[in-house]
């Protein structure tokens, strides 16, 4: 699979992610104190199915140890990372919350995350929501062609890990295009893999993953949920983005 994508391809993709950035604006005024987050996943699926989509995250990454995801969006409170499951649980005041939100739509996907404050919110989570979505754009300041994954990756860690936070390991961004996971892997700290060279063309979600303790994460017993395992909250945001010559575009926008 080439990892160029045409103009035709690149069209499609901004219609998929197009709908991802209308169902995250959608559901910020569903997010406060007393909301269930399955009500808020059933409002996603509601949205992305009247713009004639797919939800790509529902039954996804299914094996044999592990059923496919069980809803429509990753809907993570607190400590949760990523991947967190819609339930019964209701949000409070002072709870962040992040909702990463997938869309097939014409055989191509978006992919895009954001954490919200559940009413007013303390300094820290505020601090550290502003930091984290600050990292993300640092990484998209250098997402362009010639330039390598690490360019991205050591810019969000060193602005991340600047301003005293953990940067998740063990989770990392990807691209994307016809299938929601495709190469190259976009991790959000310096590794020696990742000297992968960005071309004009290519697709990416950058995601960076900031704890407000250390790195280290853990996989809840559903087999899905990730929270951090020092208990200290956490928060994600992710736009999928076209590699141009210039300035990155951002899709999920």
């Amino acid at each position: 699979m080439s990892l160029i994508k045409s103009e035709k391809e690149i069209e499609l993709m901004r219609i998929s992610n197009k709908i991802v950035a209308e169902t995250l604006k959608h559901i910020k005024d569903f997010v406060k104190p007393g909301v269930t987050t399955k009500s808020l996943d059933l409002e996603i699926e509601k949205f992305i199915l009247s713009n004639d989509a797919i939800p790509a995250f529902k039954g996804y990454g299914g094996t044999r140890k592990r059923k496919g995801f069980p809803a429509s969006a990753c809907i993570s409170v607190n400590e949760e990372v990523v991947h967190g499951i819609p339930s019964e649980r209701k949000l409070e005041e002072g709870d962040i919350v992040s909702i990463d939100v997938g869309v097939l739509k014409n055989g191509y996907y978006g992919d895009s995350a954001y954490t919200f404050a559940v009413g007013e919110i303390d300094s820290r989570k505020r601090k550290l929501l502003k930091i984290t979505e600050e990292s993300l754009y640092k990484g998209i300041s250098k997402a362009s062609s010639g330039n390598s994954i690490n360019d991205i990756a050591v810019a969000v860690q060193t602005y991340a890990e600047g301003s005293g936070y953990g940067i998740v390991r063990d989770l990392v961004g990807h691209g994307i295009g016809k299938n929601l996971h495709e190469e190259p892997p976009v991790p959000n700290f310096y590794s020696t893999s990742s000297n992968f060279k960005l071309r004009a063309g290519m697709t990416i979600a950058i995601e960076p993953m900031v704890n407000y303790g250390t790195y280290g994460v853990k996989t809840l017993s559903d087999g899905w949920t990730i929270v951090t395992r020092d208990g200290e909250p956490s928060a994600h945001f992710e736009h999928t983005i076209l590699i141009t010559d210039g300035n990155a575009e951002i899709l999920t926008i």
